[in-house]
């Protein structure tokens, strides 16, 4: 895939999701949105960016405690709706803008703290992007990862990453802890911790929205999968629905 392929499917299949994220547990999970603003170490004087805002959960966290915060994402449908929750709240210190975080339209070093949630797997080049990240950030900069991740097993890597992709065809990796310490290490960051969690959730959360000939595959790879394999993605029924882990890494670094 190009670059310009991919970010071409993440628009589209996100514009046509748009409408359900404003309201997506995983994106507005108060717990999450937490630890992003404990490591972000957020001050009254700062401006922050947040890169693939989605409809603006994390900027909106991000709001009462720094001076300005832009959301920047590539889906006009999506910033529509960060623009409809941000008048709806009354929130005064956010606003939004479409762009690209291979190419990000801000001057050098302008920015206190960068964040991404739930995006980073998207980028079609990892390491454009983190130079990019790095180019906005002023010198004692930080940034906030919370993103899709994968342990540091062959199988669950391999396999979580075709799942994914099934689900949103706009996926690229998600990528293990050991991987992003070494990327932001090579961009010029100072990374401070890189840490691996697991949610159990149910299988719908791959399987919702998708079209039925992906969903039929998921289902297909599920099904071939050997016990000690289902054992490793902790694939289990509960309350009469398959659920199985999804792995997530959250960041900080500094510039």
């Amino acid at each position: 895939m190009t670059i310009n392929t991919i970010e071409e499917a993440a628009k589209k299949i996100f514009g046509e999701r748009a409408e359900t994220y404003t309201a997506s547990a995983p994106h507005i999970d108060p717990a999450a949105l937490g630890k992003v603003i404990e490591l972000a170490q957020p001050q009254p004087d700062w401006t922050a960016l947040d890169i693939a805002t989605g409809t603006g959960n994390t900027a909106f966290a991000l709001a009462p405690h720094v001076a300005a915060v832009i959301g920047l994402d590539l889906t006009p449908e999506m910033l529509a709706q960060a623009e409809n929750q941000r008048l709806t709240r009354g929130i005064t210190n956010v606003s939004f803008r479409e762009g690209d975080v291979h190419a990000l339209p801000f001057p050098d070093a302008g920015f206190n703290l960068v964040t991404s949630r739930l995006a980073p797997h998207h980028f079609s080049n990892i390491k454009l992007a983190l130079s990019e990240i790095k180019r906005v950030l002023r010198p004692d900069g930080r940034l906030v990862i919370d993103d899709r991740s994968v342990p540091e097993d062959d199988f669950v890597d391999a396999c979580m990453n075709e799942l994914d992709w099934y689900h949103d065809e706009s996926h690229v990796r998600q990528y293990r802890p050991s991987e992003w310490r070494t990327m932001l290490a090579e961009a010029g960051f100072v990374v401070e911790s890189a840490t691996l969690y697991t949610k159990h959730r149910p299988l719908t959360s791959l399987t919702k929205d998708v079209r039925e000939e992906n969903v039929q595959k998921i289902h297909a790879r599920l099904a071939g999968l050997t016990e000690e394999q289902k054992l490793a993605l902790n694939l289990a029924e509960v309350n009469g629905e398959p659920h199985l882990n999804h792995w997530y890494v959250l960041i900080s670094a500094c510039r």
